[in-house]
């Protein structure tokens, strides 16, 4: 098949018979849009459809492109995500993009359970009691970070330790733990996010750390970015492969 069969085929599969709307208005735009995307990139790598529609929702909820996070949980649903996978992967954006972004997308996300009569809230996938978030936190980084993180909390003056706190509790104990996905996937997801920030290099190197310490290895990584690519632009692709090739060089 050729790249315009192949994008025919991703399209039908994610959207169904569903015509996009810059047919209407820019054609060309959207041959080289769809071709693109679902005739190349979704055959780059050995994500599955399941984890590309993953990426996809979390990095659009970085960029606040809400339109796109509305046809995308339509397509998350379509591949076989369930609702629960969904909202996880959204909810892991809120340590990197702060509350208001990542309410922003699950209000998108929430309509379009709504038109699909799927009933909210969904099951609760919290799985920590209030005075364990801390601890459990802490335990969450040491088995991605290594005993880096002790270290690390050493050195931090004490009038910055609350961030620290704040750090292992909230992004590691109130997310982490969460049922519905599982650490490997949360890694890469947070991989993607932080990628798509820009200017969060250091960041994004300590994830590709993390990303190796719980198996996921740099091809996967790779093809994280790649399938990121079309969302976040070539700048902030490179970079992360940059991030990427200095943990592990080729």
């Amino acid at each position: 098949m050729n790249r315009i069969e192949k994008s025919e085929i991703t399209y039908k599969k994610l959207f169904c018979d569903e015509i996009p709307a810059a047919y209407a208005t820019d054609p060309d735009f959207q041959d080289i849009l769809s071709r693109f995307i679902f005739g190349e990139v979704f055959y780059q790598g050995s994500l599955d459809d399941k984890m590309r529609e993953m990426i996809t929702l979390v990095v659009l909820a970085a960029n606040q492109t809400l339109p796109q996070i509305k046809a995308h949980t339509h397509a998350a649903l379509n591949v076989g995500l369930t609702p629960i996978e969904i909202k996880e992967a959204v909810y892991q954006c809120a340590p990197y993009l702060g509350f208001p972004k990542t309410l922003n997308a699950i209000s998108e996300l929430n309509e379009v359970f709504k038109e699909r009569n799927i009933p909210m809230p969904l099951e609760s996938q919290k799985h920590v009691d209030e005075d364990q978030r801390l601890n459990r936190g802490l335990t969450m980084q040491v088995e991605i970070f290594g005993d880096v993180i002790e270290k690390n909390r050493q050195n931090v003056p004490a009038n910055q330790r609350h961030i620290q706190d704040y750090l292992s509790a909230f992004c590691f104990g109130d997310f982490y733990t969460r049922g519905g996905l599982d650490l490997k996937t949360r890694e890469l997801l947070t991989l993607s996010i932080i990628s798509a920030l820009g200017g969060a290099e250091n960041q994004v190197k300590a994830h590709v750390q993390g990303n190796l310490n719980v198996g996921n290895d740099k091809e996967i990584m790779i093809a994280v970015i790649t399938h990121s690519l079309p969302y976040i632009g070539f700048p902030r692709s490179l970079n992360a492969l940059s991030c990427i090739n200095a943990i592990i060089p080729e």
